[in-house]
């Protein structure tokens, strides 16, 4: 009996060791077969490149410059890592701060009264002497916000650049801070203001600095209409005339020109063309001109070859086709499709500009049809970013049996 109870229990044993054997397989190709199966991979191809040759442009052969499309990026740069001397090329992060402060509505706005104080008398004097830039003031009279920002921009003046920072912020020193501030803020990395109104040759800069610095000042309305100015009348200085003499030609639409005898001639400017009813916007900055017919001339000359050659170059490219394959979608159990993207792409560009491109990918349930929208193209012009559907032109088949039981 002994010995028939010790097989008994021997065969329930084995029977029980089947059954958890048994049990533990089935529920583990349970878990496998339904186990979430991983998303497919995007793989893109390089960047896109427009193509022709990249065009050469006339960069002056001394002094420092750039060039840059908001939107679509650096057209370039010549000697522009090193900052330098930028004059009264100062007075537009000036004039930024002060309507960032104390806004105007464009359309006859002319803001509150400011009396010319004894410092900003002081400075006219004292720039007078040295052959700076000045707009006459004299004791007792006042003038408009605009019409001293008119003055800082138009005439490049620097005692109106302390009559507004006194305004404003009750000491010019006051006012350095918050120019420093602002030039954080705006990610200007080469600046370096000492005083608001560009007379110290310790006030330094780069043409790209500077570039960012005016596409955000364009971006205020009245900012854009003063720079836009051939003229501007004041009070006791009169008729004062633009120094940016193509103003207006060539679609220029601002900024500022000018010169002292450190930074030679600067030049910040901007320039509009119409490309498949867009506007785009060309800017660019010269500095360190000279030649013999003036600082001022030379510089406005150098910025406005660079314009004319770059604009000219500016036209609608195709950058993609409708249909055209940029990648190849890719899952784990080896089944792949090619994608493409759904619609045509045309932008403002020029020849030989690189354009990089990232995907975002959507979340797939296999197996995909073909012409299924499996994610987006994102076209980085730039900080522009332009967002286009992408579909697969195969299905994409899901997993066998065997390897679903196997992963």
């Amino acid at each position: 009996m002994a010995a028939d109870r010790a097989a008994w229990l021997k065969r329930r044993l084995a029977v029980g060791l089947v059954v958890v054997v048994v049990v533990a397989v089935v529920a583990g190709a349970m878990v496998q077969w339904f186990r979430p199966l991983s998303q497919p991979t995007l793989r893109l191809a390089t960047g896109i490149r427009i193509p022709g040759t990249a065009p050469k442009l006339p960069w002056p052969s001394t002094g420092e410059a750039a060039l840059s499309v908001p939107g679509l990026g650096s057209l370039g740069q010549d000697r522009d890592t090193r900052p330098v001397p930028i004059g009264v090329l100062s007075g537009v992060l000036t004039a930024y701060v002060i309507l960032k402060d104390h806004p105007l509505s464009t359309g006859g706005d002319t803001g509150p009264t400011i009396a010319v104080t004894p410092q900003t008398l002081a400075a006219y004097q004292a720039g007078s002497a040295a052959g700076e830039p000045e707009v006459p003031v004299s004791s007792g009279e006042s003038l408009t916000e605009l019409e001293a920002l008119e003055g800082l921009l138009i005439d490049s003046a620097n005692d109106m650049a302390t009559l507004l920072a006194d305004w404003d912020a009750e000491s010019t020193s006051a006012f350095v801070t918050k120019m420093d501030l602002n030039a954080l803020s705006l990610g200007l990395r080469h600046i370096r203001i000492t005083e608001p109104g560009g007379a110290d040759d310790a006030i330094i800069s780069t043409p790209s600095d500077l570039i960012r610095l005016a596409e955000a000042a364009m971006r205020i309305p009245v900012f854009k209409q003063i720079v836009s100015l051939g003229e501007v009348n004041l009070p006791e200085a009169g008729l004062q005339y633009n120094p940016n003499f193509v103003l207006g030609e060539n679609a220029v639409v601002g900024i500022e020109a000018g010169s002292d005898k450190t930074a030679n001639g600067c030049y910040l400017f901007a320039a509009q063309k119409m490309v498949s009813g867009q506007t785009v916007t060309l800017y660019g900055a010269v500095l360190g001109q000279s030649g013999p017919n003036g600082p001022d001339t030379a510089a406005v000359d150098a910025g406005d070859a660079l314009m004319n050659a770059a604009l000219s170059d500016l036209s609608a490219a195709p950058i993609l086709r409708a249909g055209r394959v940029v990648g190849q979608l890719s899952a784990p159990w080896g089944a792949s499709t090619r994608v493409m993207v759904s619609q045509a792409v045309t932008v403002p560009a020029w020849p030989g500009l690189r354009v990089s491109v990232t995907a975002r990918l959507a979340k797939l349930t296999v197996p995909v049809a073909a012409g299924t929208r499996v994610g987006s193209l994102q076209i980085h012009l730039g900080s522009r970013v332009i967002e286009v559907a992408l579909h697969n032109t195969a299905p994409l088949r899901g997993p066998s049996g065997l390897w679903r039981l196997t992963r």
